[in-house]
């Protein structure tokens, strides 16, 4: 069966500046050498969904340069491919008004690949998901839609948007941020909120997006619009997240575990989970593998093993090209081509790739973004009150350097 693939990787993620300062938030690099979008495509991949376009449209450069260097196609496969839509106005002078409306403004993909069925997924979360599973319950209910759901425990279901459905679960309602969650039937401390993954029959897509078009007050949008008016008059269930198993979980790993990285805490604390022994989510599972960029740089080094100068990593994730001389490194997830020079310790940190860090520093609860420099000597996550003059802090203390200037090589050779 022909399935169409389309990314939603549009959105500004304005809770996650300044990490989205400058680039788009599925651009955003996470777990040392992926980008957030990586998740997606990796899932899509796996499932065998091989016809992808990729919607974007905020500060899309990043994001453009990483899918031409990491998930282009040949020629000769011919309807496999992931390309990159950005905005054009096809149907008037606005950008994308609303998620839906994204797929409007390129209906003539859908119409020109008239596929069986359309899977329209987001791109911010982190997660691994077997696609077919979820067609598979699609066909067998006979559905028009199915929104892929996850089970929130019922007092904190308030904060997100929330599916209601009967025994069979079919969708018959939606409600924004209730004060009082409907649960799940037959589970009472549970409710159902949307991941943000659709899937569509073509024919259905097609109509909906049409009808919505011609709605001056919609708002274009999936969850608000087109999946409430669809449910009047379709069938449309909800698909249960915890049912999706992929090959082989590693050990410890959450089989459900699904993460939205809206803001700065909750990327913080997804980066944290990689970090564990065994943690609920294992980038090195390998019967369900993650693909990304595969750039050639040399391996990671640690130098120097003097009584008060060693260098090592604890509990960390350490990418390609970083060189750990004589510092220590604990519960750290640390990016590409980075240089720590002795004498410093960095811990619950995110060090993102072409970052140099001094001698004598120490860093704590910090992220910091790509191609920093950090003079000898500084400290991180100390003193709230200089963090909060100097850098961005969140809400849990977490401390934010914005990205710093573009460069390939180290400038403290003598620090």
């Amino acid at each position: 069966m022909y399935v169409l693939g389309v990314i939603m990787a549009g959105g500004k993620g304005e809770r996650l500046i300044p990490l989205t300062q400058h680039r788009a938030k599925p651009a955003v690099p996470f777990g040392g050498r992926y980008r957030i979008i990586d998740f997606v495509l990796s899932n899509f991949v796996n499932s065998g969904i091989l016809s992808i376009y990729v919607v974007t449209q905020f500060k899309a450069q990043s994001l453009l340069e990483h899918l031409d260097r990491g998930w282009r196609t040949t020629d000769f496969l011919g309807e496999h491919f992931v390309i990159p839509v950005p905005a054009q106005m096809r149907s008037g002078e606005d950008w994308y008004q609303g998620t839906a409306d994204c797929v409007y403004q390129n209906l003539y993909l859908l119409e020109r690949h008239n596929p069986k069925l359309v899977a329209v997924f987001g791109a911010d979360h982190i997660y691994r998901m077997n696609v077919r599973q979820m067609i598979d319950e699609h066909q067998k209910k006979s559905a028009d839609a199915t929104v892929s759901a996850l089970p929130v425990k019922i007092e904190e279901a308030s904060q997100f948007g929330v599916i209601r459905v009967d025994a069979d679960w079919r969708i018959i309602g939606f409600d924004e941020k209730p004060k009082n969650p409907q649960a799940i039937p037959g589970e009472p401390s549970y409710a159902l909120v949307s991941m943000g993954n659709y899937l569509f029959n073509n024919d259905v897509l097609i109509a909906s997006l049409n009808a919505d078009a011609e709605k001056p007050a919609s708002n274009h949008d999936f969850g608000r619009d087109i999946l409430p008016e669809l449910i009047q008059n379709g069938k449309v269930f909800a698909y249960d997240f915890r049912k999706n198993r992929v090959p082989i979980p590693s050990k410890g790993e959450e089989p459900s575990y699904w993460r939205d990285l809206g803001t700065i805490d909750a990327y913080y604390e997804a980066s944290m989970d990689l970090c564990s022994i065994d943690p609920s989510f294992n980038l090195y599972n390998r019967s369900w593998p993650l693909r990304t960029v595969g750039y050639a740089d040399p391996p990671a080094k640690f130098v120097f093993d003097w009584k008060d100068r060693q260098g090592m990593a604890v509990n960390s994730i350490v990418a390609e090209g970083t060189i750990i001389s004589g510092s220590y490194v604990h519960n750290c997830v640390v990016g590409r081509n980075v240089r720590i020079h002795s004498y410093s310790q960095i811990e619950d940190s995110v060090i993102m790739d072409w970052v140099e860090i001094g001698r004598g520093c120490k860093i704590r609860h910090a992220i910091i973004d790509k191609a920093n420099v950090i003079p000898s000597g500084t400290q991180i996550g100390y003193d709230a009150d200089e963090d909060r003059a100097r850098y961005t802090v969140s809400q849990s203390g977490v401390v934010v350097l914005p990205r710093g200037p573009r460069k390939t090589t180290w400038v403290m050779t003598n620090p």
